[in-house]
């Protein structure tokens, strides 16, 4: 995460959470789960540890619950979102995750864990990993079902946690083809329900969590209301069957003289 952004999040949340435990609405921090992430620019041995106290500072958290590696590859230079494939670096893959299971030991996060990791760069942390990583955070939804990977991971004992379940909407990569999907939303209308619920109770039961995005109060009432009703057999296999394509391609690190010379080789032909 940006100094920039952190600023406008880490530290508003942190302060938020405060007044919230202070006015009653909720009992103490362990009512929460907080995660955060390792930004790319940061992802090398020696810039673990000052990354999360950065964050744990812009907080005013003692701990997060859950520390991911935002992305298998490093930045060079200053915090940006704003970079080409020219700026990526190859991850130091065994150093920075034992810099990871460092802040774990510590006590400054409970749990560590990856994103937009595939089979294989699973399989290369796994080689050097004391401490599994715990979640493995990716794009995933009924047009990107991920069923390779969550293969992968269920093997391995690592959770799914499934970012932009609804297609990312909003998003600068992000796309409306999930919720305008016509068999997401002929299943929503039989079930009295919207095309986002269906999504999101697809994820649920598939067993993953999900981390759907709204700043929408009834928007946000509707994504909680997935619990007292379920997709049958019939509709889960018809959203199985959709065509597959993944949106974030993160093109960005990619470059004809970089690290990742096509999608393809960054995503190791999970596309």
């Amino acid at each position: 995460m940006q100094r920039a952004i952190e600023s406008k999040s880490e530290r508003p949340l942190g302060q938020a959470v405060s007044r919230a435990i202070e006015d009653g609405l909720i009992g103490g921090r362990k009512e929460l789960f907080i995660t955060s992430k390792l930004f790319p620019t940061d992802a090398y041995p020696d810039g673990v540890l000052p990354a999360i106290r950065e964050t744990l500072g812009a907080l005013e958290m003692e701990y997060v619950d859950l520390y991911l590696i935002h992305f298998p590859a490093r930045l060079k230079g200053e915090k940006r979102f704003v970079f080409n494939g020219d700026d990526v670096i190859p991850l130091d893959m065994k150093g920075t995750w034992e810099a990871m299971e460092e802040c774990n030991r510590l006590g400054l996060a409970k749990a560590i864990g990856v994103s937009n990791f595939s089979c294989k760069k699973l399989e290369q942390l796994l080689v050097h990993a004391k401490i599994l990583p715990a979640v493995n955070q990716v794009e995933m939804h009924p047009l990107w079902k991920q069923t390779q990977l969550r293969e992968f991971c269920s093997e391995k004992g690592i959770h799914i946690s499934a970012y932009s379940p609804l297609g990312g909407v909003g998003v600068i990569w992000g796309t409306p083809a999930v919720l305008a999907n016509q068999e997401i939303k002929s299943i929503a209308e039989s079930k009295g329900k919207s095309a986002a619920q269906v999504c999101l109770r697809w994820a649920f039961q598939n067993g993953v969590s999900f981390l759907p995005k709204s700043f929408n109060k009834e928007r946000l009432k509707e994504n909680s209301e997935i619990f007292d009703w379920e997709l049958s057999g019939e509709d889960m296999k018809r959203l199985n069957l959709l065509p597959q394509k993944r949106v974030a391609l993160a093109e960005a690190y990619v470059s004809p003289n970089g690290v990742f010379k096509s999608c393809d080789e960054l995503w190791d032909g999970e596309l």
